[in-house]
């Protein structure tokens, strides 16, 4: 039997939003899927930006979505934040919360005490994504910050949140009103830094983890930097286009349209550059491009071709600094 893309790895190391569910509801398929995985013997661990909600939240809103899972099988920006702090500053030191409660409730667990006012004479700040934060809290955390000796820590900075009902402003738009106001930036202890990543996998027991996600940006960059094999799942915010276009940084290993196509044989590349032309072939797809020109042979729903154009793309421009976007591809036969 031809191996599955899963069998490659010995753990997954799982995004929520736009992997799992968006809003409250769970992304069709997805459920069946991860209790495959882990029925094949292989740990799911789930790695999480949101810092509005516990581990024990996140682990009951996915059991009742059918993904049975404890707390230890949640790892949080929130837990990384505080871990942070508690690196960077003294037990009992006071650190103004800019979020949910969840976050405040991590923040003590970690030695430190959580308050909400400068007038508490906070040594830090930490800042979190919650659904209700209002102008007055943010005032608070620029005011705090207004003393540069005051440690910033941001959960995250995610610019949106994929909802029911389409993209909604995330942590990072609101982390950002905080940066415009102070002119200083935040450490970022979540995605798309490593340090989660490398958590979640030593809470698998992983040598050999991928790091499944939607967003370029925050899942896959992330997981590049740990050094992880990367997954790009399109059931969230990235789309094919935009990961054609992605930077150095953010180019995932693999692309797959749902989670079903985990335990589906994988097409391997083949690359090869002659006379200033790179081309790729994927199964029965195959790009070509110069760098500028993008030529794709293939139907344009097979993510085969997609993949094709990706790798010759990416072979064309293996140092870009910024996305870069090809002009619009030239599709040939299959469409």
């Amino acid at each position: 039997m031809a191996e599955r893309l899963l069998d490659r790895f010995d753990a997954v190391l799982s995004d929520l939003d736009g992997v799992v569910y968006a809003g409250p509801h769970a992304i069709p398929g997805a459920p069946e899927a991860l209790r495959r995985i882990s029925a094949d013997g292989v740990p799911v661990v789930f790695v999480t930006n949101n810092a509005s909600r516990s581990v024990a939240t996140v682990a009951e809103h996915l059991t009742e979505l059918g993904v049975p899972t404890d707390p230890e099988g949640v790892v949080s920006a929130a837990q990384a934040g505080a871990e942070l702090l508690a690196q960077r500053v003294p037990a009992g030191t006071a650190v103004l919360v800019t979020g949910s409660q969840a976050l405040a409730d991590v923040v003590a667990d970690a030695g430190l005490v959580p308050v909400r006012a400068q007038s508490d004479e906070p040594r830090a700040v930490i800042q979190g994504f919650d659904p209700g934060l209002g102008w007055a809290e943010l005032a608070e955390a620029a005011y705090t910050l207004a003393d540069p000796d005051v440690l910033w820590v941001a959960t995250n900075t995610d610019r949106t949140i994929p909802q029911a009902r389409g993209l909604a402003p995330g942590n990072g738009t609101l982390v950002a009103a905080v940066r415009a106001t102070t002119a200083r930036p935040p450490v970022v202890a979540g995605k798309p830094e490593a340090p989660i990543f490398r958590t979640a996998a030593e809470r698998a027991g992983s040598t050999r983890p991928v790091v499944l996600g939607d967003r370029l940006d925050t899942d896959i960059r992330g997981g590049n930097a740990a050094g992880f094999a990367t997954i790009a799942v399109l059931t969230g915010v990235d789309t094919v286009h935009t990961i054609l276009a992605a930077c150095p940084e953010e180019r995932p290993d693999h692309i797959i349209g749902t989670l079903q196509e985990l335990f589906e044989p994988y097409s391997d590349i083949e690359l090869s550059c002659s006379a200033g032309k790179h081309t790729a072939h994927c199964g029965a797809a195959d790009a070509e491009t110069d760098g500028t020109r993008l030529r794709i042979r293939g139907a344009r729903d097979d993510l085969d071709a997609w993949r094709a154009a990706c790798a010759a793309w990416w072979a064309a421009h293996p140092d870009a600094d910024a996305p870069v976007v090809p002009a619009d591809p030239e599709w040939e036969a299959g469409e």
